[in-house]
């Protein structure tokens, strides 16, 4: 059982301010949400760097980062694991995404955003949608033995597009609109 009794096991809901996020990505590198603010976030919640089901789910992510930055959104994937396993896997997988660490306090990003599995002390396998002012816009919870693709965060990014203005329903995504070049990855 995943959740204990009486807790909600859905992830935070559309509108909900992001929890902040400031996790390590290197030995001597930390992540801040508040270092994509200004544009959509696509956070990627996964129980582990290595399982089948996390290689395949985060693979489709890294084979989609064009699609995701063309709808003007960067992708941040967080686990339980340490850096230094994150820098392993994702050179192995030739991951192009910024894998935050979720190690140390064990689970503390996953438990603001409601989606850590106390019994296995991993994090579950969450989707979020973050717009560009760091709320919640959509959220999806997926069995930790499903990989969810990535057709839903797709269609909340494509809605997310249009809510802006962005973009109209024939013309695609405008190429005025964009994330920062760089997301912050700093000491």
């Amino acid at each position: 059982m995943p959740h204990p009794a009486g807790q909600s096991n859905a992830p935070l809901p559309a509108g909900t301010l992001a929890p902040p996020i400031d996790a390590p990505v290197t030995p001597d590198q930390k992540v801040s949400l508040e270092d994509f603010r200004g544009a959509p976030l696509v956070l990627v919640f996964y129980p582990a760097d290595w399982s089948p089901v996390c290689s395949d789910e985060l693979a489709l992510f890294n084979e989609l980062l064009p699609e995701f930055e063309r709808l003007g959104a960067r992708v941040m994937a967080i686990s339980c694991d340490g850096v230094w396993c994150h820098l392993a896997f994702a050179r192995a997988r030739n991951l192009h995404m910024v894998l935050a660490s979720d190690f140390h306090p064990q689970g503390a990003i996953s438990r603001a955003y409601n989606v850590f599995q106390e019994d296995a002390g991993t994090s579950d396998r969450a989707l979020f949608v973050l717009d560009a002012e760091g709320k919640v816009f959509w959220s999806h919870r997926s069995p930790v033995a499903v990989n969810p693709g990535a057709d839903g965060v797709l269609d909340a990014l494509e809605r997310l597009a249009r809510r802006s203005g962005s973009v109209s329903e024939d013309a695609g995504v405008s190429t005025q609109r964009g994330a920062p070049e760089h997301p912050g990855v700093h000491s």
